[in-house]
């Protein structure tokens, strides 16, 4: 069994979700960037050891089964995976561009990131909503073919991409791509802080980027941490 100062980043939060707002409260990346030890973590975002150490174990002391996303059976993480965040983020990206929009031209000539973080906005939208769509076209039904052959233990037909690697392999990349964006909007927004003269739109706008983010950020984990490495291994066993 692994020491705690030897798991990585990902390895935390696939056991107990919940620690992802440990690492989310010290800028810890857990998702795209989880594949790092909390020790290498904690040099890199200059985190005290023992304190991140003593808050995660506060958190594991009450995990909750509820959230146990490890436990569940993939066919029913990829159902929760589309009805949940999937499901936030065609919702949102509508709301959040009339956010900006509003915002843009009350307040563009004082805050010019503003058109940037529009731009970058609409970029991400197009992006995910492609992503989600092969994810759930393609990628998703076959993965649930592996369970289904797992579980009755039968034979399953290559697919025409050859091995379900391939397409983990583009979904990721899009999540670093994704992930990359969103770093670039916290900075522009100075971490969502809303400045002085934001009216009720601005600070209602600074919100759901972070609510957007943090959605993300998630959902990302799900896949890259838990979902996609389990696929993986039932191909590699069939």
């Amino acid at each position: 069994m692994k020491n705690k100062d030897s798991k990585t980043v990902a390895e935390f939060v696939t056991k107990n979700i919940k620690t992802a707002d440990v690492f989310k409260k010290h800028g810890i990346d857990f998702c795209c960037g989880g594949g790092v030890t909390i020790k290498e973590a904690c040099k890199k975002s200059a985190v005290d050891f023992d304190t991140l150490i003593t808050e995660l174990n506060l958190v594991e002391s009450t995990n909750s089964l509820l959230n146990d996303y490890n436990k569940w059976e993939l066919d029913f993480l990829i159902d929760f995976i589309q009805n949940t965040h999937h499901k936030y983020v065609d919702e949102n990206l509508t709301l959040l561009k009339q956010y900006l929009d509003k915002v843009a031209q009350a307040h563009g000539d004082n805050h010019p990131e503003i058109f940037e973080i529009q731009e970058l906005i609409h970029v991400v939208s197009d992006e995910l909503t492609t992503h989600m769509k092969k994810e759930e076209l393609l990628l998703f039904p076959f993965i649930k073919k592996l369970v289904r052959a797992k579980r009755e233990h039968t034979k399953i037909e290559k697919p025409y991409f050859d091995s379900v690697n391939n397409p983990i392999q583009m979904m990721e990349e899009d999540h670093d791509h994704a992930g990359d964006i969103f770093k670039r909007i916290s900075k522009l927004t100075n971490a969502y802080q809303t400045p002085e003269d934001a009216c009720n739109t601005f600070k209602a706008l600074y919100a759901k980027l972070k609510e957007f983010e943090d959605d993300l950020h998630q959902h990302v984990h799900l896949e890259n941490n838990i979902l996609f490495p389990k696929a993986r291994y039932i191909e590699s066993r069939l």
